[in-house]
């Protein structure tokens, strides 16, 4: 009887045990309530706390501090830390702007600055240096709100309450004022991230009535041919207007007739502040909507009554949660803590930020030609940052966002349609080529979705696209890399690094050309990406730099990330780069054993400060021993072991990794996001599996941090996830089953998991040798 009794009750336990696991994942609770804005808004991780909505055009978000690109003509490296316009140690706000990028580590943006001010007008944001005051305003974080679509902040040195709102191409703001006849609204257009004197190239506001503004500005920066057009309107009238030009005016014509700074309905030249002054009541508060457009002012106009057509900035703010809340829903999980549940959907969050639409909401946008297009078939996306976001983020796309991803692959083959070069983007915004890093990864985003079945994407034009970009002679020495089938580093810096990266992208044209039967293209490509070898020096076990005579540059450390042909890395982390033939790169090395061995030590060996203090992109904060994770081109190298026959210190890694170099706090990045890149890493590897290779439709797989989660595919399918006996000292996996199916090579196949199903892993203290 007692048998019986403890068999009825162990059954009772595990009924109960799941019961609680499925209520855990389909709960009521608002996802959306587990974001934290502020994470990564300390420091490298360059994110924002502002409002915007999915992939929306808008980032509504507050700038706390200016610094200039150039100090004494020099460059000013302070103003790194303001990438995104915000950081979290500050305490001051100068106002608040409509753009910004989340996570690079370059920048450009913060168009449109808008600040609410009460007292004496004042139109220098800052203190100046004859120590005249300036608009800013102390705040505390105790004052401080943000949530998906949402910021609200006190504005102590005016008594003003800020809340901020945005629909995907208009912002939304709410001004809370005292009792005062001296309310000011600055619209500040001189203010810009990654400033210097001249990157005005020309401003222009026009004043269509005592509510209604409108403008545009073009700028010459990282963008160097970017124009934004604008929409303002105020929910009250203004009483009286006016502006400041910050220019040296060497020929006005027969404007000189007119006083052109107060109450004068035309404002233009390169830097210039606008003021609209008010008279409020005490709590009175005045809103404003402000539309963007890459088109035109009519644009911006047409985008603003399309979006947001009311005064209601409570259903403004509802709508988009709601469109939150959707998109966070693709997956739910159950975590081990709160605390990960947190940086789970804060992460995923991150990951939707960016590419963001680049069209009005008739389809119209300013191409890369600088002429105005329509969309045909597609939404237009910008912001492709992708040398970071092949590696993860567009993966992770193909799982959860496969419409979007297939509308970006169009954006970039348009792109190349409009390129004079015949190129698809390299890293690309607002209607320009920026030509930052390296590689062209466009190719890997292509043939990933190629791999997968994502999208209805001409493929035959893609393909030659890629081989388009793939002959551009003179971009990075890609003349040299077909010459030597290796790029010299005294042709071309960072040669090592764009050698092993052509390499990688030629077999992701091969894939592409494989696909379509065009077995010359594959053939031709398939022998372009075996480049990596010529850069292998068997002496060292080093990728190392080649000169044009055919020796190896005699200067070479490979523990110094600077000068030694690697971008943003060093010869530890990029010879472990071979993604496209793994199994060849660890016959460089020997063995198995030794290749394990090695990669142990770049994990517990110690780099010095030396190594990386010529590179601001990489910082103490984002390495394990010699493992960068706080920079991209090692994301796939803890899942390396899983080519040993050491796979369960993959395991290890990645558990620790997850751990230590994420968290809830607003210092929860270890490095910058990248536009995702760092977020998707995360949240691969917390649902156990990541794409150590885009552009095949195998998953490699890990270690979950959750202990169950839910994929909700676009096709109606969905991927339930389960981590038996999961804690956080369970991080290694004895057996792996997908739909009852036990998994041996720790390989995952997309094209079998979005038709559904179930994944079991089951979890372990000890490792399975």
């Amino acid at each position: 009887m007692q048998k019986h009794v403890f068999a009825f009750f162990c059954i009772l336990s595990l009924i109960t045990s799941s019961s609680s696991q499925t209520k855990q994942i389909t709960s009521s609770a608002q996802l959306t309530s587990y974001v934290n804005p502020f994470i990564g808004t300390s420091k490298m991780g360059h994110t924002f706390p502002g409002a915007t909505a999915p992939f929306g055009m808008v980032q509504l978000s507050p700038q706390t501090n200016f610094q200039p690109l150039f100090k004494d003509e020099t460059y000013n490296a302070a103003t790194y830390e303001y990438c995104a316009g915000y950081q979290h140690k500050d305490t001051t706000i100068i106002g608040f702007s409509h753009t910004n990028f989340s996570g690079t580590g370059h920048s450009d943006l913060g168009d449109f600055l808008i600040m609410p001010t009460t007292g004496a007008l004042v139109l220098n944001p800052l203190p100046d240096k004859e120590n005249n005051t300036g608009f800013y305003s102390s705040f505390s974080h105790d004052k401080e709100t943000a949530t998906p679509g949402y910021y609200k902040v006190q504005l102590d040195s005016h008594n003003i309450t800020a809340e901020l709102t945005a629909s995907e191409r208009v912002g939304f703001h709410q001004y809370t004022f005292p009792k005062t006849n001296n309310a000011h609204i600055i619209l500040d257009l001189v203010y810009n991230i990654y400033n210097y004197d001249g990157k005005n190239v020309w401003t222009s506001i026009r004043v269509e009535n005592d509510s209604t503004i409108t403008g545009y500005r073009q700028t010459n920066g990282w963008a160097r041919d970017r124009k934004v057009f604008f929409a303002m309107k105020f929910s009250k009238p203004f009483k009286s207007y006016g502006h400041k030009k910050y220019d040296q005016i060497k020929y006005n014509g027969f404007y000189r007739k007119f006083n052109e700074f107060e109450n004068f309905p035309e404002m233009a030249g390169h830097n210039l502040r606008a003021f609209f002054n008010f008279d409020t009541e005490d709590s009175e508060k005045i809103q404003i909507k402000f539309a963007l457009s890459s088109v035109s002012t009519a644009g911006a106009l047409r985008n603003m009554e399309t979006e947001i057509p009311h005064w209601d900035f409570d259903k403004t703010k509802k709508h988009t949660e709601t469109k939150w809340e959707k998109e966070l829903s693709k997956i739910t999980v159950e975590t081990i803590t709160e605390a990960d549940k947190t940086t789970f959907y804060t992460a995923l969050y991150h990951t939707m930020l960016s590419p963001i639409l680049y069209e009005d909401t008739d389809g119209q946008y300013r191409g890369l030609d600088q002429n105005i297009h329509s969309s045909d078939g597609f939404t237009n996306y910008t912001i492709f940052s992708l040398w970071d976001t092949y590696r993860a983020l567009h993966p992770l796309f193909n799982l959860i966002q496969p419409e979007r991803n297939n509308d970006m692959i169009k954006s970039m083959l348009s792109h190349h349609d409009q390129s004079v070069h015949n190129m698809l983007p390299i890293w690309s915004h607002y209607a320009n080529e920026n030509w930052c890093m390296i590689g062209y990864h466009a190719t890997s985003v292509i043939a990933d979705a190629m791999a997968k079945q994502v999208g209805d994407f001409n493929k035959e034009e893609a393909l030659t696209a890629a081989t388009n970009t793939a002959n551009v002679d003179y971009f990075d020495g890609i003349g040299h890399y077909k010459q030597y089938n290796y790029i010299p580093e005294d042709q071309s810096g960072s040669s090592v690094s764009k050698t092993l990266e052509y390499a990688y992208n030629d077999w992701c044209i091969a894939q592409m050309a494989a696909q379509l039967q065009d077995e010359n293209t594959k053939n031709t490509y398939l022998n372009r990406s075996t480049a990596y070898k010529n850069v292998f020096d068997s002496t060292t076990g080093f990728m190392r730099p080649k000169l044009s005579n055919g020796s190896f540059k005699k200067e070479f450390d490979p523990l110094d990330t600077h000068g030694q042909g690697f971008i943003e890395g060093n010869a530890w982390n990029y010879s472990l780069y071979v993604p496209h033939n793994i199994e060849d790169m660890i016959r460089l090395r020997g063995s198995k054993a030794e290749f394990s061995k090695h990669l142990d030590s770049l994990f517990t060996m110690t780099l010095d400060d030396k190594y990386i203090e010529k590179n601001e992109d990489i910082t103490r904060d984002g390495i394990i021993g010699n493992y960068v994770h706080g920079n991209e081109p090692s994301h796939h190298v803890p899942y390396l072991y899983n080519w040993t026959d050491k796979p369960y210190k993959t395991q290890e890694r990645v558990r620790h990794i997850l751990s230590t170099m994420y968290g809830p706090t607003v210092e929860g990045l270890c490095g910058n996001d990248d536009a995702g890149q760092m977020s998707a890493w995360y949240i691969f590897s917390s649902l156990g599996f990541y794409p150590v290779l885009p552009g095949s439709p195998d998953y490699a797989l890990g270690s979950p941090l959750v202990k169950a989660a839910e994929i909700h595919f676009e096709n109606g399918n969905t991927l339930k996830i389960i981590a038996k006996r999961q804690s956080k000292n369970h991080i290694y996996v004895s057996k792996v089953k997908f739909n009852g199916k036990t998994i041996s090579d720790f390989t995952l196949n997309h094209n079998d998991i979005v038709q559904g199903g179930e994944l079991i892993f089951e979890m372990s203290k000890t490792p399975k040798n």
